[in-house]
């Protein structure tokens, strides 16, 4: 099935969303300041051109400890981010979303579409990886904050 609806997505406007990520990508490089959200630019966008089956998830959530990305050094990344090149690739995403979402066979689209937009917002601290990758880090995390809970009361 992620085959199939990676192949669709492809075809009927992934490659141009993926695209424009890339394109944001080359624009920060030429910045060099821009270095490390271009990096992230072309990440999110080959997470772009086949998003079935790939979740986007917190480096943080990943290896249970913060790093450069996670921090407040992040945070103030993604506000960068959002001012200059966020807010636009979301709503090329919500514009899309919305196109797929006026035919009922284009909903799997349009909420890929909103997912994607939320990473735009703030692409910095996150990591693509495999759903079952994400589930296995969630559970993880899930019971080393129960183990923990347990071990305070």
């Amino acid at each position: 099935m992620r085959a199939i609806g990676n192949f669709f997505w492809f075809i009927l406007g992934g490659v141009l969303m993926g695209l424009g990520w890339w394109l944001v990508g080359l624009l920060a490089f030429i910045t060099v300041v821009g270095i490390p959200w271009g990096r992230a630019c072309f990440v999110i966008g080959q997470f772009c051109f086949f998003p079935f089956g790939m979740e986007a998830i917190s480096r943080k959530e990943l290896h249970q400890k913060e790093d450069f990305g996670t921090s407040g050094f992040g945070t103030v990344g993604n506000i960068i981010w959002f001012i200059f090149a966020g807010v636009w690739l979301a709503i090329g995403h919500l514009l899309s979303a919305v196109a797929c979402f006026l035919s009922i066979i284009g909903i799997p689209f349009g909420i890929q579409h909103l997912k994607l937009a939320g990473i735009a917002l703030a692409p910095i601290g996150k990591c693509i990886v495999t759903t079952e990758i994400a589930s296995a880090a969630r559970r993880t995390n899930a019971a080393a904050t129960v183990s923990a809970m347990r071990n305070n009361t």
